[in-house]
């Protein structure tokens, strides 16, 4: 595949960096342009519209020049073609309405507030087809000419990265958010094979632990959401074989099932109260139809006495979901008590002043730690609220 154009820096950028340069003023993050994939359209890699893919890319310098981090985009899912269509008329779904964006937390160029890697080539890849990057379906639905390719826009990305120079990196990071986290997940021995074998690689997955979790009536109501997803995008075939081969496909779907079959070293980060799964996975609206939780489900501290019982319970029954860190030398986890959903993305969250700790470890000291070896980084936090670090990094 012929690389596409990479981003330029522009004229007025250097100017501007110049001049400050000279006052001896600080720059602010600058804009990385969007890398449109015109040429993945052909192969039929394209977003739910049939727009092409885009990632953003700052290169590497010094150190840093033969390593990657590549983060995936969240923002859920679609399990009908309705959801879809919806997708489609922003940039959920189309490249059409995406914009240029700035770099920060774990991709973040300031080495003050991202020591081991901001001087890496970092890539975000905007997710626009509402499946984790796994769908694959070759007919385009007629009624609403929405493409389910999921897989082959990952495909058609990583295989341009390979092509700029990822071929021969020496340290790569496969990282995601949310539906981006369990993307890294699903998407992780996968993406080690593509590089050498000499390569350090590992992943990282932010909010992207879904578990098979019980809601409030005693139910597990994501399952049939996450069946329609597989089904609806044909994810089975993308899916990693080594669980469908054990699992019903939508339970591939869960990293608790996929976990125990991963090559790869895996760091997981995440919220043991996370805002996402509360609202989806614990108290999804189809079990709450009076709405007694929605103060709750907006902010943990609206939450009753009973209700805060109910989210012990949660914590437990995802702690219990997650691997066995003595059975797992090579896993890193970083599980705190904020009430919270991506942590990585942001400089608040990721590695300042004010950033959730555990242990007095912040986020991004854990995930280098883990990463270069220099500790061992297995860290689960207590229960809310004793975390005061939390506070103020809560959802709103």
């Amino acid at each position: 595949m012929a690389p596409a154009a990479t981003a330029t820096v522009s004229g007025a950028w250097l100017l501007r960096a110049a001049v400050a340069l000279v006052l001896g003023l600080t720059v602010a993050a600058e804009d990385v342009e969007m890398v449109f994939l015109k040429t993945a359209v052909a192969k039929g890699a394209v977003c739910l519209d049939g727009s092409p893919p885009v990632y953003h890319f700052a290169p590497g310098s010094g150190s840093g020049a033969n390593n990657w981090v590549v983060h995936m985009e969240g923002g859920g899912w679609c399990k009908t073609s309705e959801e879809c269509a919806v997708r489609k008329g922003n940039f959920r779904g189309s490249s059409k309405y995406m914009k240029p964006l700035s770099f920060s937390g774990i991709l973040g160029g300031n080495q003050k507030f991202n020591p081991d890697f901001y001087n890496w080539n970092r890539v975000k890849v905007r997710y626009c087809d509402g499946s984790s990057f796994t769908g694959d379906v070759e007919a385009v639905e007629p009624s609403t000419n929405l493409h389910y390719r999921g897989a082959r826009v990952w495909d058609a990305i990583i295989q341009d990265l390979l092509d700029k120079g990822m071929s021969k990196a020496e340290k790569a990071l496969l990282s995601g958010c949310s539906a981006g986290g369990l993307s890294a997940i699903l998407h992780c021995d996968k993406f080690s094979d593509l590089l050498p074998k000499s390569a350090t690689v590992k992943c990282f997955a932010d909010a992207g632990y879904f578990f098979d979790g019980t809601d409030i009536t005693g139910n597990k109501y994501v399952r049939k959401t996450y069946k329609d997803i597989v089904t609806l995008h044909e994810s089975v075939k993308n899916l990693p074989s080594s669980c469908t081969s054990k699992q019903t496909p939508e339970l591939c779907f869960f990293p608790q099932y996929v976990f125990p079959t991963l090559r790869t070293p895996l760091f997981i980060l995440n919220a043991a109260y996370d805002s996402w799964q509360i609202r989806n996975i614990l108290a999804p609206s189809p079990a709450d139809k009076s709405k007694a939780w929605a103060k709750c489900k907006a902010d943990i501290k609206g939450c009753s006495s009973s209700q805060l019982e109910t989210l012990q319970s949660f914590r437990k029954e995802f702690l219990a979901a997650l691997p066995d860190t003595g059975k797992s030398p090579s896993l890193g986890m970083f599980i705190d008590s904020c009430f919270a959903h991506c942590q990585s993305g942001a400089q608040d969250s990721w590695l300042d002043e004010g950033s959730p700790s555990v242990e007095k470890t912040q986020i991004g000291k854990a995930v280098g730690d883990w990463y270069f070896g220099r500790a061992v980084s297995q860290r689960t936090d207590c229960p809310y609220p004793c975390n005061k670090s939390c506070i103020d990094n809560e959802d709103d």
